[in-house]
């Protein structure tokens, strides 16, 4: 089977369509991270805050340092432009995206974790009652329904998955489409009823049919990859294999997705019949990239496309780990050049660099002048007076010396 896209045009494609080709802008809005969560179509969430949160993330990624409150404000504040549901795992996505995603709703009671199906089963009148709070009461975090709940909550033991049965209630619930985030109180998720937090507009459209809801989420999704397998498409929005396979053939068949073939890789790939940006190779464009960013979130593309064989460490024992606990990728161009463990020591406002790795066969010094350079504007961005490179990893050395003078002009520990 021959090759019809180079292994380097298919990179090009997906870093167009991701957002990461050509120059950032010079100033920031509000507009632009909006139109950057609608071009990607989903933003993931997660708890993890050594660094920073990790929604906040990709925008810094892709438009340079940012007011932060730009994008809280599209998610928690009128008129509402985003909304949080599970869309890749807990994500960002935008509203107008809500009614596709009525069928995950709906499917609760089938693919909601274990515990929620199972108070939703054993329990129905505790989950009423809950939703009654939430209703007459809302917008309440979990622990204020706990607060105001009839049942005493039960909790086996200690641990951030160890829910009570009420935080396992409001769960289901906020799977099941019947209460939504209305906003966070630090990162903690406060919960109403959609008919109070979504648009009018919204909460009213009707529900599509699954069919086309899957058509129109692996549509949203082609056009964010730029170029993709069936796995990466149904990846996007974890869709049934089933429902995303179908929907794709359908999508072939109406001139919708355009199949080919990429070199190196040893499956189809579909490209978006309305993709508009052409190839770019931007060779000194940098970006950090968060371990949920979007680009590189599923493992084998990441490396199908960059080769890069990218494993997450924060759950692996400290002893065997390679990397490090919460390591960015560093993106170069079209090319994964580096990783980076990084750590925001607010206290001694410094961002750590805690290890530092080339890849194979890049050229340090001149990742390294990049890697110091998109350091010190991530710092910046985050607050903080100095970064601090630790000597761990084969790249310290090299990134030590890139970032002296900017560590000699920071303010003093």
């Amino acid at each position: 089977m021959t090759a019809e896209l180079s292994a380097a045009d298919a990179r090009a494609i997906a870093l167009a369509a991701q957002g990461l080709a050509g120059p950032r802008p010079t100033t920031v809005n509000k507009a632009d991270v909006r139109a950057m969560v609608e071009r990607l179509g989903v933003v993931q969430i997660d708890s993890v805050n050594v660094l920073v949160r990790s929604h906040y993330l990709p925008a810094f990624s892709r438009l340079g340092p940012y007011d932060t409150t730009h994008l809280d404000g599209l998610a928690h504040r009128t008129p509402r432009v985003l909304f949080e549901y599970w869309g890749h795992e807990a994500s960002l996505l935008p509203v107008a995206l809500q009614p596709l995603f009525r069928w995950r709703m709906a499917r609760a009671k089938d693919h909601a974790w274990g515990r929620m199906r199972r108070i939703a089963r054993k329990h129905p009148h505790f989950v009423d009652e809950v939703l009654a709070i939430v209703h007459d009461k809302g917008p309440l975090g979990a622990g204020d329904i706990e607060l105001a709940a009839l049942r005493p909550a039960k909790k086996k033991k200690s641990g951030w998955w160890e829910w009570s049965e009420t935080k396992t209630a409001i769960e289901w619930l906020f799977w099941s489409g019947q209460v939504t985030s209305a906003r966070r109180r630090g990162f903690e998720r406060l919960y109403d009823l959609p008919e109070r937090v979504l648009p009018a507009r919204i909460a009213a459209a009707a529900t599509p049919t699954d069919r086309d809801a899957h058509r129109a989420l692996i549509e949203i999704a082609a056009r964010a990859l730029g170029i993709a397998t069936l796995a990466d498409l149904r990846d996007y929005y974890r869709l049934p294999l089933a429902d995303a396979r179908a929907a794709i053939d359908e999508l072939v068949e109406d001139k919708r997705l355009i199949a080919t073939t990429v070199e190196g890789w040893s499956k189809p790939a579909y490209l978006p019949r309305l993709r508009t940006e052409p190839p770019v190779r931007t060779p000194d464009r940098p970006a950090l990239l968060s371990p949920f960013d979007s680009l590189i979130w599923f493992r084998d593309r990441t490396l199908r496309l960059f080769g890069m064989r990218y494993r997450i460490e924060i759950y692996t024992p400290q002893p065997k780990r390679v990397h490090g606990y919460y390591v960015l990728p560093f993106l170069l161009g079209d090319a994964l050049v580096a990783r980076v463990d990084l750590k925001a020591d607010r206290a001694e406002s410094t961002l750590r660099v805690q290890a530092s790795h080339a890849e194979p066969g890049v050229n340090k010094r001149r990742v390294a002048a990049a890697l110091a350079a998109e350091l010190g504007r991530m710092a910046s961005w985050l607050g903080l007076a100095q970064v601090d490179v630790v000597a761990r990893g084969d790249l310290a050395p090299v990134l030590r010396a890139a970032s002296k003078p900017q560590r000699r002009a920071s303010a003093p520990r």
